[in-house]
């Protein structure tokens, strides 16, 4: 058997982590069984579903690296399909016309609840019954007895009473098909093997099933996955934080370690932590996730971030650094060598952004000194060092970082100092600030021009706070 899996977003919203866990379990179960990989928009909610949407969804999945196989499909092209079916139904006698108004129907849920039953569709037209000149939807005409099992590969076998269900609209009065009968003809046309989804979707899985039936079609298998919630036990929504993909990417994390961080979310391998790609595909496996909920951990995120920028190929880290210094309005031409700058930083900065903003100074001049590094280390004495300083580096033919740390060693004993009085101030002149990686790759980085620039204005400043 060919295994084929989907993701199937509703175009309402962003991409959300929640349906990104679900894209990557699907993703990953085709992958490890060679199978197939289908992304289908299900976009006939007409009055919700934005293009906007639509191009957010493609966005997300493609920073997160999860390419289909197959598609996108979108359910409003495939409406003639849908209708066949739909008329396949009626003359099969498994769907029926249903006339009931709106105000009958509210009046038998009211009924229904004071009564503390469960709210459901009496089949009042199923029986012939019906009111004429009225708007009219098609229901789909549940068996009314025995039961539907579920062989879920998540959850076990799960057993619910047909008497349970009610008989649910297929398509509404303007003839458009409803989620339940869009989703069974997409996945029995689309031969979807396995149907990977939130355990939301759970009481609607005996429905499609017994549509399936009614169709002759082979059962995909089913596997529910469990909700995620956030730090307080509550599920996870826009107050625990960022739930947008796309806002991961904003705010700093690598697509890697978001993958990452959400395939331990319900599913683990012993108690490893960190998964290249190529490990997920090997290891992952239906039958491991987890029966109960998990909980999202914003700091073990972040944790996880920044082992993969400590421990990624620079070269990958820098690629994707690059949106982040342009975002700011830092020119990565116009400086260090990216992926020798991403080495120097990387133990330092947990987020893309942090690391942006603490490397502007490698492509961009800098206005002003911090205030307290500048107070702290330019005194009147330094003017001596740093012309010291200038005068080296001046003089030395090739810029290298071993060479311009000796002399950094050499001025600190020649001028009886300790070294942090000599290359601190050095830090500050040529940075900015007091913080940045060791003075010698700094200077390296930096280069000869922009660091015998910074020095000579660093000097020239210092004087004019003596001549004040």
């Amino acid at each position: 058997m060919t295994i084929k899996t989907r993701f199937a977003p509703s175009p309402t919203g962003y991409l959300h982590v929640g349906g990104a866990r679900t894209a990557l379990f699907s993703w990953l179960y085709a992958k490890k069984h060679q199978g197939k990989f289908v992304l289908r928009i299900e976009d006939t909610d007409l009055e919700r579903s934005t293009q906007a949407s639509v191009d957010a969804i493609l966005e997300g999945m493609q920073w997160l690296g999860l390419e289909h196989d197959e598609g996108p499909f979108y359910q409003t092209q495939r409406f003639d399909r849908y209708k066949t079916i739909i008329q396949q139904l009626l003359d099969q006698g498994h769907a029926y016309y249903c006339r009931c108004t709106k105000e009958r129907l509210d009046e038998m849920r009211d009924t229904q609840k004071q009564q503390k039953q469960k709210p459901r569709y009496d089949g009042r037209c199923r029986h012939g019954i019906s009111d004429e000149n009225v708007e009219t939807v098609i229901r789909f005409k549940n068996p009314e007895s025995g039961e539907v099992v579920i062989h879920d590969v998540v959850k076990g076998k799960i057993t619910l009473q047909n008497k349970e269900l009610d008989d649910l609209i297929i398509a509404r009065s303007d003839g458009s098909p409803t989620y339940n009968l869009t989703v069974v003809v997409d996945d029995m046309d689309m031969k979807i093997s396995h149907v990977i989804r939130g355990d939301d979707h759970l009481n609607n899985t005996a429905r499609q099933i017994n549509i399936l039936n009614a169709l002759e079609s082979d059962l995909p298998q089913y596997a529910h996955l469990p909700m995620i919630l956030g730090d307080d036990g509550a599920r996870l929504s826009k107050r625990h934080g960022a739930v947008s993909v796309m806002q991961y990417r904003d705010d700093g994390f690598l697509p890697e370690a978001l993958l990452n961080y959400l395939v331990r979310l319900g599913w683990s391998h012993g108690d490893q932590e960190v998964f290249s790609m190529e490990e997920m595909i090997n290891l992952f496996d239906l039958k491991d996730v987890n029966v109960a909920a998990s909980a999202f951990n914003s700091e073990k995120l972040l944790w996880l971030n920044h082992q993969y920028i400590m421990n990624s190929a620079p070269e990958m880290v820098a690629k994707h650094l690059v949106w982040h210094l342009e975002q700011q309005n830092i020119d990565p031409k116009n400086g260090a060598d990216l992926v020798l700058m991403v080495q120097a930083q990387r133990e330092r900065c947990k987020t893309l952004v942090e690391m942006a903003k603490a490397s502007r100074y490698f492509y961009s001049d800098f206005e002003q000194y911090d205030p307290k590094a500048a107070k702290k280390n330019f005194k009147a004495a330094t003017e001596m060092v740093l012309q010291s300083l200038l005068d080296q580096f001046s003089a030395i033919d090739i810029w290298d970082g071993d060479a311009l740390h000796q002399i950094v060693l050499k001025t600190a004993e020649t001028m009886e100092l300790k070294l942090g009085k000599v290359a601190q101030p050095l830090r500050v002149a040529v940075c900015g600030g007091s913080v940045s990686p060791s003075i010698d790759i700094t200077l390296s980085l930096l280069g000869r021009e922009k660091v015998l620039t910074r020095i000579q204005t660093a000097i020239n400043y210092i004087k004019n706070l003596d001549n004040e």
